[in-house]
């Protein structure tokens, strides 16, 4: 089938690509986690300052794209999927082998293809939501070799079409993490590629991406919309992670005196002129928890942190140990989590020194979902579906966007 060039998806690419690389000066004095670069927030990159937002903004869409990670395709994840309003059911996700194949061996390509994952498939679609195919490619070793060769493309893309073909799916979501700068014109060919792959087998088929919160995710969606992805859906979290400072995943602002943000991102975005019709915030349903030098909200962590899910906690929500505050600059959730004694002498686990959780609830996601509205954007997603599952208010606030509800 037709494909096209390896190189070029357009000046405007290149453009991009050349704007964001002179931009990296030194004295700054200031990191942000790129999203798109290393889920653990471990490849920091420089913000770049931001342009003056379009003055007239076109009516916000109120799409909701839910991904679903094959660890939570469990035997009650097809009910709680029944109750979550959503556009589109994105399945997380598959990963190519080197000969271009799909890695069959992968759990979630097991679960996917099995019967959990056509189970999810056939409700959704007699739910009329929409269900793509994410795929992966994470590293940058993997990416340049990927990247830098037609014939392993041809050959993923061949498998990936085939897949979606077979499964009867709607759709492809590219999530490529960790490339460097240099190598974003290839990407955005191969998005463009991709599409065209795509839509050949199946017309009203579409290509969205997963790209990250910083200056190279930002890059990526540029040259993915340039190319002519459907979506670009706009990681927007990971702004704290394990290593960095404590804080919110998603903040609105922030309280370390750090540039990026939310607003940040998609100031960012705009500016390098990815439409904001065709743009998705993802935002997150899990949290993070540190060891910290104390119980105030932005006390200095004494560890590295760790994912912290609600659906994992129920009996600590039912019942926290002290109300949780409302941080009112960043707009989280913050538990403090006073230490306790092991009955066992000599013994120091976790539970030792005081812990502190950033997650947000509904009450904070609300503000994050205006913010979808007042940018004109297609609408808003959540990473991950299932992480929520049990909890009051999540299915409410996720029905009530849908509906263009909130105030």
């Amino acid at each position: 089938m037709t494909r096209r060039p390896l190189i070029g998806v357009g000046a405007v690419v290149i453009a991009v690509t050349i704007v964001l690389a002179t931009q990296l000066g030194p004295g700054t004095g200031r990191q942000a986690a790129d999203a798109s670069a290393d889920p653990s927030g471990a490849t920091p990159t420089v913000p770049i300052e931001s342009t003056a937002r379009p003055t007239i903004r076109p009516l916000p869409g109120h799409e909701v794209v839910g991904f679903v990670p094959y660890w939570e395709m469990d035997d009650g994840i097809a009910e709680h999927l029944a109750g979550t309003r959503l556009t589109t059911l994105a399945l997380f996700s598959v990963t190519h082998t080197k000969t271009g194949a799909l890695d069959t061996d992968q759990a979630g390509y097991q679960r996917i293809t099995g019967q959990i994952g056509r189970q999810l498939i056939r409700e959704a679609h007699d739910r009329g939501v929409a269900v793509e195919l994410t795929y992966t490619s994470f590293g940058p070793t993997r990416n340049q070799r990927l990247l830098g060769s037609a014939e392993l493309q041809d050959k993923t893309i061949d498998s990936l079409v085939a897949l979606v073909d077979e499964l009867r799916l709607d759709g492809i979501d590219v999530d490529i993490e960790r490339i460097d700068l240099d190598l974003v014109p290839a990407y955005g060919a191969f998005v463009g590629r991709l599409r065209d792959a795509l839509r050949a087998e199946i017309p009203k088929a579409q290509v969205s991406v997963s790209t990250g919160a910083g200056r190279t995710g930002a890059a990526m969606a540029a040259a993915a919309a340039a190319a002519g992805a459907d979506r670009i859906i706009l990681m927007g979290y990971d702004y704290h992670y394990g290593t960095s400072d404590v804080g919110a995943s998603a903040p609105l602002d922030r309280r370390d005196g750090q540039d990026a943000d939310l607003i940040w991102s998609l100031d960012l975005y705009e500016s390098l002129g990815v439409p904001v019709d065709r743009t998705i915030l993802a935002l997150p349903l899990f949290g993070m928890r540190w060891r910290v030098a104390g119980p105030e909200i932005g006390a200095t962590r004494l560890g590295d942190g760790a994912i912290w899910v609600p659906a994992d906690n129920p009996l600590f929500l039912a019942a926290p140990p002290a109300p949780p505050e409302l941080d009112p600059i960043e707009i989280v959730e913050f538990y403090a989590v006073a230490p306790t004694v092991s009955p066992v002498p000599g013994d120091s686990r976790a539970t030792a020194g005081w812990q502190a959780i950033y997650v947000d609830s509904p009450r904070t996601l609300e503000p994050k979902l205006v913010l979808a509205d007042e940018r004109g954007l297609a609408g808003a997603g959540f990473w991950a579906i299932g992480y929520e599952r049990g909890l009051d208010g999540y299915s409410e606030l996720i029905k009530r966007f849908a509906n263009g509800k909130l105030e």
